[in-house]
């Protein structure tokens, strides 16, 4: 439906505690008109898809810097897997080397954003590649 808005769970995993960009991403997607849930830090893929599924999302976005991200993002993707919800696209960015890109497709990750990486970018491709995953 139109009046539904794409609802995106934007996550911090891991011990970093650096998140500024993932509020500076959560505004971006926030004011190009997604519903966005914004977790805060600390949180374990287990909190992460506990709150995915509560808050019924179309897709979970990580921000990873700490170097934990080829662990992080497919535990995420497995445990939504393991709760039915498999639908739920898992999309981020970070530190992330270009070599571990390939695995980290592999895994199932719809999309990762590296340094550079422009808000008009993610949000583009949020807009262009997320699908409501309500009526499924």
């Amino acid at each position: 439906m139109a009046e539904d808005k794409l609802r995106i769970l934007v996550a911090k995993p891991g011990l970093d505690g650096h998140d500024r960009g993932a509020k500076v991403v959560a505004r971006a997607l926030r004011d190009a008109g997604f519903e966005v849930i914004y977790t805060g830090l600390h949180q374990t893929p287990e909190m992460i898809v506990s709150a995915a599924v509560d808050e019924d999302v179309d897709a979970v976005s990580l921000s990873v810097l700490s170097g934990a991200h080829m662990f992080l993002f497919p535990e995420v993707i497995k445990q939504l897997a393991e709760k039915g919800a498999s639908d739920i696209k898992v999309f981020g960015g970070g530190i992330i080397p270009e070599e571990d890109l390939p695995k980290l497709y592999e895994s199932g990750v719809a999309k990762i954003f590296t340094p550079g990486a422009t808000l008009s970018e993610i949000t583009t491709w949020v807009r262009d590649n997320i699908k409501s995953t309500k009526g499924k």
